[in-house]
């Protein structure tokens, strides 16, 4: 017998009847002669109205105490589901990350997955149960709950499809596969039959909702196949597999954008060999997630470096950029919200030309300032005001010809 992993997100476990849904498809998945193993997130809003919860009984929460209250959203959901499949005649267990082997570091909010262990879910398999996980947690070698950040439970699933050596993984969600853009920003967005890890994990890294980008980069490492597709309809998803020869033939595979975003600039650095290394270390040790990087060309032994992070980052940004500032003798630290990145991506710029140069002239025409400019082999992202980004996004796609 096959085994197949099912992902489903919060919002196709939204509310009961869509718990129902989902039971109705796992069990049919089951019926067709497959081993099933699904990983579920907290319900749509849950986790949100538990950091709001939180932030009403202490301002500044511990995030050990955090995991323990945001974890508590996937065990509803399993919970739920495990019901629902028992009230469909089904055999079905429900298991939190800890009782699925899923062991990771200590960093809270934001843990790493060191291993897992999955003998407990191949018992309740063999003996004829569908099994449900809690996605988004694990927990340390020492016992303490862990969370693996938003986007969590692709990666429980993707881990889950690589420890058991599954069939198959797929990530049920709310569209029907991943698209040219966002339908949502822009509505002629296509739906992409097959794409590389590599272009997707820059299109999640990149701002795309509909995959974590850690998720990606696990599946590309353990060469984990699978498929994002609709909870929702039976219509095929997008493949998510390696790189192919034929892939290169298209140029831009999509464009992504991220919202939510803010530009911080360490100004007057002295132009001395090791200083941008003090700073992001400083910023590495207290666990802040940075973006784009740029350095201007120094003048008079100065020159200053701008960074992007996510809004949220910022308040534990602000006391090591400061310290670090003093140290090493800058002039000051300035953060400007209200930008935006807009990321073009596909694995043919490898082989064709002048993609940067129709980028920046779409940009242009349509009056874009552009603030700051980042590449990668198969990736250009240009940093924008945020209050303009979707108009930049509807142009850019359409300069590209990326319209269904």
């Amino acid at each position: 017998m096959a085994i197949i992993v099912q992902k489903y997100g919060g919002t196709s476990v939204g509310n009961p009847e869509r718990i129902k849904n989902v039971a109705r498809r796992v069990l049919e998945t089951q019926q067709a002669g497959n081993k099933v193993v699904v990983v579920v997130s907290a319900m749509s809003g849950v986790t949100d109205s538990l950091i709001k919860l939180s932030r009403e009984v202490c301002p500044t929460p511990s995030e050990r105490e955090m995991d323990v209250l945001l974890s508590t959203g996937e065990q509803t959901t399993i919970a739920l589901l495990a019901m629902a499949l028992q009230g469909l005649g089904a055999k079905a267990v429900s298991l939190t990350g800890a009782q699925a082997g899923i062991v990771t570091d200590g960093v809270h909010t934001k843990a790493k997955i060191f291993n897992i262990t999955p003998k407990q879910i191949h018992t309740h398999l063999d003996g004829g149960s569908i099994v449900i996980v809690a996605g988004f947690q694990g927990q340390t070698s020492a016992g303490d709950i862990t969370t693996l950040g938003r986007g969590g439970s692709d990666l429980t699933a993707i881990a889950l499809a690589a420890a058991l050596e599954a069939d198959k993984c797929e990530i049920c969600t709310d569209v029907d596969g991943v698209y040219t853009c966002d339908p949502r920003v822009v509505p002629d967005a296509r739906k992409i039959d097959t794409i590389s890890y590599e272009e997707m994990l820059e299109m999640a890294s990149s701002g795309s909702k509909v995959m974590q980008s850690r998720s990606v980069e696990f599946a590309n490492k353990f060469n984990v196949l699978f498929e994002v597709r609709s909870s929702f309809n039976q219509n095929p998803g997008t493949i998510v597999k390696a790189e192919t020869p034929g892939m290169e033939d298209v140029v831009i595979r999509g464009v992504s954008i991220e919202r939510n975003q803010a530009k911080v600039t360490i100004e007057g650095v002295p132009d001395k060999t090791g200083t941008a290394a003090k700073i992001f270390n400083a910023l590495a040790a207290a666990n802040v997630v940075v973006d784009v990087i740029v350095q201007t060309a120094p003048h008079e032994g100065m020159t200053d470096i701008s960074f992007t992070t996510n809004k949220d980052e910022l308040k534990k940004a602000e006391p090591v950029l400061k310290a670090v500032a003093d140290e090493i003798g800058a002039r000051g630290v300035t953060q400007t919200a209200g930008v935006a990145k807009l990321s073009v991506v596909g694995i043919g710029m490898r082989t064709h030309s002048g993609v940067a140069a129709k980028l920046f002239d779409v940009l242009a025409k349509g009056g874009y300032n552009i603030q700051m400019i980042s590449t990668s082999e198969i990736k250009i992202a240009v940093i924008l005001d945020e209050d303009r980004i979707a108009d930049a996004a509807k142009a850019v796609h359409a300069g590209f010809g990326l319209a269904a």
